[in-house]
C-alpha cells in the first residue's frame, strides 16, 4: 500500500508560483517541482476541501494554476471529528486563533488517518516548537498524528523507507 500524504496549500502555492528571487524560496520551489513530478506514482495524495478554497484566492491566473495542480487529488471532507480536534488544538494554545485553518489542516489529516502532512508552513504547521504537543493532542483525542514535514524532509528520507 502506498503511503498517504495530505498536501497542504503552501505546497501547491510553491509548485505553481513564478520563480522567486529569494534563494531559499527558490530552492523550496525546485524541491516542490521535483517531488511533485514523482509523487503521484509513489504516494496517495489527498487534501481537504479547504485547500482548493484557499488556492482559489488571489490573482485569478495564479489561482487557476493552483487549482489545476490539485486536479486528480482526493479531496477529503472536513468532518465534525476534524473540527473538534482543530478546536482542541486551538483551545490548548498550540496554534493561535488566527491559525484556525492551519489547525484544520492538521486535524483533517489526523482524523482521516493519513500518514504524512507535507507543508512549507513552518510558522504554525511544521513548527518544531509545538511538534510534540501536537502529537500528544492528537493521541489524546484518539487519533494517530500524521508525520508533519516539509517536502525537503520527505525527499531526504528516501522513498523506499516510506513503504508501509
Amino acid at each position: 500500500m502506498r503511503p498517504t500524504i495530505y498536501v497542504e496549500t503552501s505546497v501547491v502555492s510553491y509548485l505553481t508560483a513564478r520563480p522567486s528571487r529569494d534563494l531559499i524560496i527558490a530552492a523550496y520551489q525546485e524541491v516542490t517541482r521535483e517531488w511533485w513530478e514523482s509523487a503521484s506514482g509513489r504516494f496517495s495524495l489527498a487534501a481537504s476541501l479547504l485547500v482548493p478554497e484557499e488556492a482559489a484566492r488571489g490573482d485569478p491566473g495564479s489561482a487557476r494554476a493552483r487549482l489545476q495542480a490539485l486536479e486528480g487529488i482526493t479531496l477529503l471532507q472536513v468532518t465534525q471529528d476534524a473540527r473538534r480536534l482543530a478546536r482542541s488544538l486551538l483551545a490548548i494554545g498550540l496554534l493561535p486563533r488566527t491559525a484556525a485553518i492551519d489547525a484544520l489542516h492538521i486535524a483533517v489529516a489526523a482524523a482521516h488517518g493519513l500518514d504524512y502532512l507535507v507543508t512549507w508552513n513552518f510558522r504554525h504547521i511544521a513548527n518544531v516548537a509545538v511538534h510534540t504537543q501536537l502529537e500528544r493532542a492528537c493521541w489524546d483525542a484518539g487519533y494517530e498524528p500524521p508525520v508533519i514535514c516539509s517536502l525537503h524532509q520527505l525527499l531526504e528520507i528516501g522513498y523506499g523507507d516510506l513503504e508501509t
